[in-house]
């Protein structure tokens, strides 16, 4: 079973990041933020963090427009909240689940996007919840070096909703993802 990690780069520094990356073991950084920017910390926009990868001798993938948490299209959004069970059913989406299952085949990957908790960002969600559907194992990487796998976020995900009828893990990832997704103004 391959296994695919993920990571928020948060306001870390661009050396506890690397350090981060480094006990995980991870060669590819598969950044899936829709726009690779960031204000608050520069060194996480695309180019300086691309390079900083290099050097570190950590390849750098960029699959936003695949698997971004910000969708274009307007029929991806639910009441004006994106969407993630229709974002997931898209061949775009697909088609960026298939590029990382294939390159976990040969390397260790985290996919990054910048939220800290993985439990507020659509890589746990939306891209973890597909990938771990699809057999591969995924481990979220926490800001203590710690990690947790996809299967202990459903169980915390359970918790947190308390109970629910029917389908209870599908509405619990429903209920996360529309507390947390993207919202159009």
């Amino acid at each position: 079973m391959s296994v695919v990690f993920t990571i928020g780069h948060s306001d870390h520094s661009l050396e506890r990041f690397l350090a981060l990356l480094a006990a995980a073991g991870v060669e590819m950084v598969a950044d899936v933020r829709t726009a690779p920017v960031s204000r608050h910390v520069p060194h996480f926009s695309k180019a300086p963090l691309a390079g900083a990868l290099h050097r570190a001798g950590i390849s750098y993938l960029f699959l936003g427009r695949e698997l971004g948490g910000r969708p274009n299209d307007p029929a991806l959004f639910t009441d004006g909240i994106a969407d993630f069970e229709r974002m997931a059913d898209t061949d775009a989406f697909r088609a960026g689940l298939r590029r990382v299952a294939t390159e976990a085949t040969w390397l260790r990957v985290a996919l990054m996007c910048s939220e800290k908790e993985p439990l507020d960002c659509h890589r746990s969600l939306l891209i973890g919840r597909a990938l771990w559907a699809g057999g591969i194992e995924v481990r979220h990487i926490l800001a203590d070096g710690g990690t947790v796998t996809q299967k202990d976020l459903e169980t915390a995900l359970r918790a947190q909703q308390g109970p629910l009828a029917g389908e209870a893990l599908a509405e619990a990832y429903r209920a996360r993802a529309r507390a947390i997704a993207f919202r159009r103004k």
